[in-house]
């Protein structure tokens, strides 16, 4: 079904139902999945399978076994919410200024932004836009769990999943996993490129 959505949203949300534990051991983070209203064509319990999924692959940031995941229900206590939200939203909840264009992490609040979950970003190499969604969900969580950014190790290398790929692969291939081999990838040095912000998003309706 094709996803639409406007640029500016109303902060009104779809929360997912529960869903089960990811992860054998380590630290347990309890977090809540919520869609934007506005948006059409995504459910909150599809979208919250999705990055469920993601978060409980054997090559995610469970293969460290320093953390697991649960997902809660509306009204629960969580340490942190992953949105999907309008490009305009995405901005409110970032608190980082007028971008529109990337997703970010902010305190508890996870978000990723719905124009890129809808388009990728354009010079993606041989990455699909499921593989772009599954670096989304790790990347920003990654935020969440310590982790800043990081370079490319080298022309030709995986991108270590905390470097900013939506900007920029400087060389590196598309990567979307912390450990996609079951062990940590070499993460590169930390820092960040002077890679400018494409235009933000108009929204699609």
């Amino acid at each position: 079904m094709r996803i639409t959505y406007p640029a500016h949203g109303h902060q009104e949300w779809a929360v997912a139902p529960a869903g089960e534990t990811v992860g054998d051991e380590g630290r347990l983070l309890r977090y809540r999945v919520a869609v934007e209203r506005d948006i059409d064509g995504v459910g909150a319990g599809a979208f919250a399978e999705m990055v469920s999924e993601t978060l409980g692959d054997a090559r995610g940031w469970t293969a460290g076994g320093k953390f697991r995941f649960r997902r809660v229900g509306p009204g629960q206590r969580a340490d942190f919410t992953v949105y999907l939200a309008t490009p305009d939203t995405r901005d409110k909840l970032c608190a980082e200024g007028t971008d529109g264009y990337t997703s970010c992490r902010n305190g508890g609040n996870v978000v990723l932004n719905v124009a890129r979950w809808v388009k990728g970003v354009p010079r993606y190499g041989a990455g699909s836009l499921a593989t772009y969604r599954q670096y989304m969900v790790n990347h920003e969580v990654g935020h969440k769990l310590g982790n800043g950014h990081q370079l490319c190790p080298g022309p030709g290398r995986a991108a270590p999943v905390m470097q900013q790929q939506t900007l920029g692969l400087h060389g590196c291939r598309p990567n979307p996993w912390p450990y996609p081999d079951g062990h940590r990838l070499y993460a590169g040095r930390s820092g960040t490129y002077d890679d400018p912000l494409p235009h933000r998003d108009t929204g699609t309706r």
